[in-house]
């Protein structure tokens, strides 16, 4: 491969965000350990597929953004690249990669995604392709128009719903072929956590995104309405733990989860300090991507752990660990190798 198509491919792989796709596997290894602790009900082949397809809806989804938000003009409002974990990647603005390259590669990804839908779907039940509709709906939507859920302050909430529930039940599923609350609980934090990623990525943008009509949670109510925002959803992920432990309904080792207060704490109070400088906010950011990883990894050793307490198939512990390091630790090396600016 000559240096100019390694270039290139460097430029494919800065448009994929990879590091912003950890939040769609996490809810989905932890509907399928549920599955496999509780269960004892779990195929690597189906977890895989699910893998793949939730990852490609994801690199999906952040070109989708790119795309409609160049289009919008809300990208090209951005002059400079203050912050690197807000707005979107800055090559179609910077002209590295050509509008229509990128929908057509967006477009093969989510067609990709369908047919990843439609086999599970045939092969595990009708379910399947309705959290593969919803969730392909939203992601297309989420910035393209007429719906724009993004620009009407909808944006937050159906990430919340989708990168929680919707990809756990669904993953959940696909294993153990029925619903339960418990694979919903287990879940529901990655999603309230991605809410408040979504929440302070969104604070530094918030003057461009008003300018450009985005009306955003965060450009719609102010910068003091997103603080009190981000503080609430973290409490709201750690009270949904308590509340699962202490109902029986998750299991006691979900409680490890607080080991990963440090990071939450890091992130918040550089976020009350520096809210108004976008530069000195990269650390919270940071911090914020760091917390939610940690959270959920431990989440998923809580069920590793509840499953070889209920003697659960250690075998098939090992293959899910494999598979999810594969899609993991690309995005791991670049989230937890980031330089500490503050």
């Amino acid at each position: 491969m000559n240096e100019q198509h390694v270039d290139r491919l460097k430029v494919w792989l800065r448009a994929f965000r990879y590091h912003f796709v950890p939040p769609s596997m996490f809810p989905a290894a932890i509907g399928a350990l549920v599955s496999w602790a509780v269960d004892h009900t779990f195929s690597l082949w189906f977890f895989f597929l699910v893998m793949l397809g939730v990852s490609l809806n994801h690199i999906a989804l952040n070109m989708t953004d790119d795309y409609f938000d160049f289009k919008h003009a809300v990208d090209q409002l951005k002059p400079g690249a203050k912050n690197p974990y807000t707005g979107g990647s800055g090559l179609l603005t910077s002209g590295l990669i050509k509008p229509r390259a990128m929908f057509n590669a967006f477009v093969v990804m989510y067609c990709c995604v369908a047919a990843i839908g439609l086999y599970l779907g045939l092969v595990r039940g009708f379910l399947v392709l309705v959290f593969l509709s919803i969730g392909v709906f939203s992601s297309i939507f989420y910035t393209a128009p007429p719906i724009k859920f993004s620009h009407r302050g909808f944006g937050e909430l159906g990430l919340l719903l989708n990168f929680g529930p919707i990809i756990g039940l669904g993953s959940y599923f696909v294993q153990a072929q029925q619903l339960s609350l418990e694979a919903f609980l287990a879940t529901l934090p990655c999603g309230i956590m991605l809410f408040s990623m979504v929440v302070i990525n969104e604070v530094p943008d918030l003057e461009d995104d008003k300018k450009a009509g985005k009306l955003t949670l965060v450009a719609r109510y102010g910068t003091q309405a997103a603080i009190k925002l981000y503080v609430g959803s973290w409490a709201a992920t750690y009270l949904v733990i308590i509340v699962g432990v202490a109902s029986r309904v998750l299991t006691p080792f979900a409680l490890f989860a607080f080991l990963a207060l440090p990071l939450t704490y890091r992130s918040v109070s550089i976020l009350l300090a520096h809210h108004n400088d976008p530069q000195l906010m990269v650390p919270a950011n940071l911090a914020m991507i760091k917390s939610h990883s940690v959270t959920s990894i431990l989440l998923i050793g809580a069920y590793a752990l509840e499953g070889l307490v209920n003697g659960s198939d250690g075998l098939h512990l090992i293959g899910f660990i494999v598979i999810l390091l594969v899609f993991y630790l690309p995005a791991a090396l670049v989230i937890f190798r980031a330089p500490r600016t503050a």
